[in-house]
């Protein structure tokens, strides 16, 4: 079911959305503070960050994750995590859809948003996309976190495609890291968030969040001169799930 809001209702609705999003994080301020001291608790804080940020958001949008996997994600295993990225829904989705402990790569602008920066510079993987040391440095930042079991999460278009775009091109670092340091490439399908919570401010509304949490894509007997031909298998797959007509 999907409900359309008038000018007034989106107005509110996104208002909403900013609330949800800053009152977890005022409410558990101490917590997330202490889980942040150390990287040796970053499982700790993706607990927090999942199941009283993320979960309480997608809900109290009346956003309901509707999440099919093609088969289960292994416990304790690390992953290139790589979806279509629509929303500022999409980082909320992403937590709840995989519960293996994983790091965000993003752009560094977002350090900017009030008290949200302060944690997402502190715990995600920053990349000024203009600056090549920059990018190259996230390689090495990724390395140690992988070292550490964690999962890496990158959302390869590289940013926010035009609207009436299903799905803009790949770059490359996801499937090169990923082929670098052998972790498997698991593709996540976000099929309602665009139309939910776009970026465009005169439409959306509450209704489920179908998700596709696909096969993963191994990286064991590849190097690199396959990373084109991974990062086009990653795309063509996703692109044939986002044309499969579904009900809202």
């Amino acid at each position: 079911m999907f409900f359309k809001l008038n000018r007034l209702g989106m107005m509110l609705y996104r208002l909403w959305f900013y609330i949800l999003v800053t009152l977890p994080i005022l409410v558990f301020l101490p917590f997330l503070v202490l889980a942040t001291l150390d990287e040796r608790t970053y499982p700790q804080f993706f607990w927090l960050a999942r199941n009283l940020w993320a979960r309480p958001i997608l809900y109290g949008m009346g956003c309901i994750p509707k999440i099919q996997r093609e088969q289960p994600v292994e416990k304790g295993k690390s992953y290139m995590l790589v979806a279509n990225h629509t929303s500022m829904l999409d980082i909320m989705l992403m937590l709840v859809a995989v519960k293996n402990p994983f790091v965000f790569v993003g752009k560094k602008e977002l350090v900017k948003i009030p008290i949200f920066g302060f944690f997402y510079k502190k715990v995600c993987i920053l990349v000024d996309r203009e600056d090549v040391r920059s990018r190259s440095g996230v390689y090495r930042r990724a390395q140690h976190r992988l070292g550490q079991g964690l999962g890496i999460c990158i959302f390869p278009e590289g940013g926010v495609p035009h609207e009436e775009l299903v799905l803009d091109t790949f770059k490359d670092g996801a499937f090169k890291m990923a082929i670098a340091h052998k972790i498997p490439v698991l593709p996540l399908v976000f099929l309602d968030n665009k139309k939910r919570f776009p970026f465009s401010l005169d439409h959306g509304g509450p209704g489920p969040l179908r998700t596709r949490v696909l096969r993963p894509f191994e990286t064991q007997s590849l190097a690199q001169g396959d990373t084109h031909r991974l990062r086009d298998a990653v795309r063509t797959r996703i692109l044939a799930e986002l044309k499969v007509p579904g009900p809202l």
